[in-house]
C-alpha cells in the first residue's frame, strides 16, 4: 500500500462528529465574541451618557448612526477581503477618488444622477477589481498592492480635481442621497436609511452566496480550496470588486453628506473601517468573521469619536484613543488565533 493511501483516513461516525464538534465551537465562539463586542459597545454609551447629559438624545444618537455611516459602509466591503485574509488600505482615498469621479459626471459633464451614481459605483468596482488582479493574477502581496493603489487614487483624485474641491450646487438632488431626512425632527437620514438597507445585502452574500462561501474557504486554507477544484483567483477578484462596489457607496453618500468632493482626506478612514472589522471579531487571519460583529464594531468607533467630542476631548487626544483602540482590537486578535492555533 503507498503512503498517500496511507495517510487518508477513513471516514467514521467519529470523524464526521469531531468536524461537526468543530464547526459548533466556531460559530459558539464568534457568536461569544459579538456578544463582547455589543456588551462593550454598550458600556461604551452608558461611560459617555454619565460623562455628558447630551449624549443620549435622539438628534446624537442619528448624528452617531450618520457618522457610522460612511465608515461602515467601507467596513462591511473589506470584511469581505480580510475574511480571504487579505487586507484593503485604498478603501479610503478610493472613495475620495470616487466623489471626486461623482463630481466630474454630475458638475462637469452634466449628467443625470442616475447615471452618475452607476457610474461612480463602477470606478469603485474598477479600484477593487485592479486590486484583485494585482493580488491574485500578479501574485503581489495585498499590503503592498493595496497601499500602491492608496497612493494612485490619492494621486489622481488631486490631479482629475485640479487640486480644488468640486461643489453640487447644480445639482441640489444629488445632496438628498445622504442628507434627506426620512423622519421629520430628526436627523435620521436617507444615507442613514442606505446603510441599514447594506447590512442585510452583505450579511446575504456573505452567508447565502457562493462567494461568501468561497470567502470563507479562501481565508481558511486557500491552497486547500484550489486543490478541491474552486478557482480561487477569480474569486479573490470576484471579492476584491465587490468590496470596491462598497467604496463606491461611501464616496457617493461621502460627496452628498458634504455636497462636495473633497480631493484632499480619506487617509485614516481605512483603519477607521478595518478596526471596526477586527472588533466585530473578523480574525486578520482570514477564515472567521460577520457582518453582524463589522456593523457593531462600525458603531463602536463611531461612538468613541462622537462621545469624545461631545465631552471636548481635543482633537489631538481623540486620534490617540481611537489608535489605541485599534492596537487593542489588533492585540485581542492575536490572542483569539494562539489560543485557537493552541486548542
Amino acid at each position: 500500500m503507498s503512503d498517500a493511501k496511507k495517510s487518508v483516513a477513513p471516514v467514521t461516525d467519529a470523524s464526521v462528529g469531531a468536524r461537526d464538534t468543530g464547526k459548533l465551537s466556531h460559530r459558539f465562539q464568534g457568536s461569544i465574541q459579538q456578544v463582547l463586542a455589543f456588551a462593550s459597545l454598550l458600556l461604551i454609551v452608558v461611560i459617555f451618557s454619565v460623562l455628558s447629559p447630551h449624549f443620549l438624545t435622539a438628534n446624537n444618537v442619528t448624528s452617531i448612526l450618520t457618522a457610522a455611516t460612511v465608515t461602515g459602509l467601507l467596513a462591511l466591503g473589506t470584511t469581505f477581503v480580510i475574511i480571504t485574509g487579505g487586507i484593503d488600505l485604498s478603501i479610503g482615498t478610493g472613495m475620495v477618488l470616487c466623489g471626486v469621479m461623482a463630481g466630474v459626471f454630475l458638475t462637469y459633464w452634466g449628467w443625470p444622477i442616475w447615471a452618475g451614481v452607476i457610474f461612480t459605483l463602477l470606478v469603485g468596482a474598477l479600484i477593487g477589481f485592479t486590486n484583485g488582479f494585482s493580488v491574485s493574477f500578479l501574485g503581489i502581496p495585498p499590503f503592498i498592492a493595496t497601499l500602491s493603489m492608496m497612493l494612485i487614487t490619492t494621486g489622481l483624485a488631486l490631479v482629475i480635481s485640479g487640486t480644488a474641491p468640486i461643489y453640487f450646487n447644480d445639482t441640489p438632488d444629488f445632496q438628498k442621497i445622504m442628507n434627506l431626512t426620512i423622519i421629520p425632527g430628526t436627523r435620521f437620514s436617507m444615507g442613514v436609511l442606505i446603510f441599514i438597507v447594506m447590512m442585510p445585502v452583505a450579511a446575504f452574500i456573505l452567508s447565502k452566496t457562493i462567494l461568501g462561501r468561497y470567502t470563507f474557504a479562501i481565508g481558511s486554507n486557500e491552497a486547500a480550496t484550489a486543490l478541491s477544484g474552486v478557482n480561487v483567483r477569480k474569486w479573490k477578484l470576484a471579492i476584491y470588486t465587490l468590496s470596491g462596489v462598497f467604496v463606491g457607496l461611501a464616496g457617493i453618500l461621502s460627496a452628498s453628506r458634504l455636497s462636495s468632493a473633497q480631493p484632499t482626506g480619506g487617509l485614516g478612514l481605512e483603519l477607521q473601517a478595518i478596526a471596526a472589522v477586527v472588533i466585530g471579531g473578523t480574525s486578520l487571519a482570514g477564515g472567521k468573521g460577520s457582518i453582524v460583529g463589522t456593523v457593531i464594531g462600525s458603531l463602536i468607533m463611531a461612538v468613541l469619536t462622537n462621545g469624545l467630542r461631545i465631552i471636548s476631548v481635543p482633537q489631538e487626544w481623540q486620534s490617540v484613543f481611537i489608535g489605541i483602540v485599534i492596537l487593542v482590537a489588533v492585540y485581542l486578535d492575536m490572542l483569539r488565533r494562539r489560543r485557537a492555533a493552541a486548542r
